[in-house]
Parts: C-alpha cells; sequence; structure tokens
C-alpha cells in the first residue's frame, strides 16, 4: 500500500506540473498573439485594433497571477527539488517576463493611437524590420520552451543583439526626421517610445532564453549579453509606460 501511494504521489505531482508548464505555454501564446495584433497596428495604423490590445492586456496578467498561485501552491505543498524545483521556478521566471512583455506590447499600441492622430511621418524603413523581429524571436523562444531546446534558446539570445542595432538605426532616424522639421517632433517622440518598447520585448525574450538554458542544463548562462554597439548614445526615451 505504501508504494502505491508514493506512486500515486509521484503522478500527481508529475500531473502538476504538466499543468504549469502547460498554462506557461498559453500565456505564451496568448502573449505572441497580443504581440503580433499590436505590431499589425503600427504598421497598419489600426487604432481599433490597437484598442483591442490595450483591452486584452488583462487577459495576460490574470494568467500570470494563475501561474504565480499555481507555483507557490507547489512549493508550499511539495517542496520540490532538483529539476522539479528548477521547472517551478523557471515557470516564475517565465510568467514574469511574459507579463511584461504583454505590457511593452499593450504600451506600442497606446502610442500607436496617439500616432494615428498626426499625419503620417516619412516611411521609417527601420520599424516594420524591428517589429517582424521582435514577434520571430519571442515564437521562436516559446517554441525553445515547450521543446526544451537549448540550442533554439541560444540563437534567440544572439539575435538580441539585431532588434539593438535596429533599434539604433531607428534612433538616429527619427532624430533626422525632428530635425528637419519640427512638426515631426510629437510623432517621432511617441515613436521613440515605441522603439525602445519593442526593444525591451527583446530584452524579456532573451531572459526568457537564458531562463530555458538554466532549466535544462541546470546551472545560467555565464557569457555576457550580446549587445549592439550603438546602444550607449540611446537616453531610453521610451522606456516608461504610457498611462
Amino acid at each position: 500500500m505504501g508504494a502505491d501511494r508514493e506512486d500515486h504521489t509521484v503522478r500527481s505531482f508529475d500531473a502538476e506540473l504538466l499543468k504549469l508548464a502547460n498554462t506557461v505555454v498559453r500565456a505564451g501564446g496568448l502573449v505572441e498573439a497580443q504581440l503580433a495584433a499590436a505590431m499589425q497596428a503600427l504598421v497598419r495604423r489600426d487604432s481599433q485594433m490597437a484598442a483591442d490590445v490595450v483591452a486584452g492586456d488583462a487577459k495576460v496578467d490574470a494568467l500570470e497571477q494563475e501561474i504565480q498561485d499555481m507555483a507557490v501552491r507547489l512549493l508550499a505543498l511539495r517542496q520540490p527539488v532538483a529539476q522539479d524545483l528548477r521547472h517551478i521556478v523557471s515557470a516564475l521566471r517565465i510568467a514574469g517576463d511574459l507579463e511584461r512583455i504583454g505590457d511593452y506590447g499593450a504600451n506600442v499600441a497606446k502610442r500607436t493611437m496617439v500616432v494615428n492622430q498626426a499625419p503620417p511621418v516619412r516611411t521609417v524603413a527601420a520599424m516594420p524590420r524591428m517589429a517582424r523581429l521582435a514577434q520571430e524571436i519571442v515564437k521562436d523562444v516559446l517554441d525553445a520552451y515547450v521543446e526544451r531546446d537549448v540550442e533554439r534558446a541560444i540563437a534567440v539570445w544572439r539575435r538580441d543583439e539585431e532588434v539593438d542595432e535596429l533599434h539604433t538605426s531607428l534612433f538616429r532616424e527619427l532624430v533626422t526626421y525632428m530635425m528637419e522639421d519640427p512638426r515631426n517632433i510629437t510623432a517621432c517622440t511617441h515613436l521613440m517610445f515605441i522603439a525602445k518598447n519593442i526593444e525591451r520585448i527583446g530584452d524579456h525574450a532573451t531572459n526568457i532564453a537564458e531562463t530555458i538554458y538554466y532549466l535544462v542544463q541546470g546551472r545560467p548562462l555565464k557569457d555576457a549579453r550580446p549587445k549592439g554597439a550603438g546602444q550607449t548614445i540611446d537616453p531610453t526615451v521610451g522606456s516608461a509606460p504610457m498611462a
């Protein structure tokens, strides 16, 4: 009887860990959809789509809270060790990063609605590329989590440098437009905030990649993060969220 009870306890714990991981994946899917919609709203100047993204951010917050509650319960009742403990800690970390990605996506959508009230700024070439790249690395890092694929996670970790370089390029482009015509200042300032939000999305995807490495390998990724060479010129015009 004791062995049967122990086997049942192990199976029950495994089921709870699987439910936790699946909830993280569900949150990732929602964040990915929110991010894609925010980027489409930006590129298409679609204020209604942007408003839907802002409204949908509460669902991401609710899922993060659900993951936190599940993780705390498992830690308190199961007192896990080794790999099981890493699963739970990693779920907590990733949920936090996903919630922040959702927040930055909502900020992009909020500022998109403001930008859309002004005449279009001359085509900003780096913005659509930066938006697509951010979507790609978020998708890839979520796939890496599902598959526990360390190589794919490291590939995402390395691609963050591309986001940084595009951010620097975009920053310079927008400064040029503002110098050429002061009427562009308001719209370009909001676009700078948007670009910074996208750059921060890349940073949080990189955090997730590092967590996946820790989850699978059992140790932190000790290499220095790759960063774009031009990042030092940016005075961080857009790190603050928009009310």
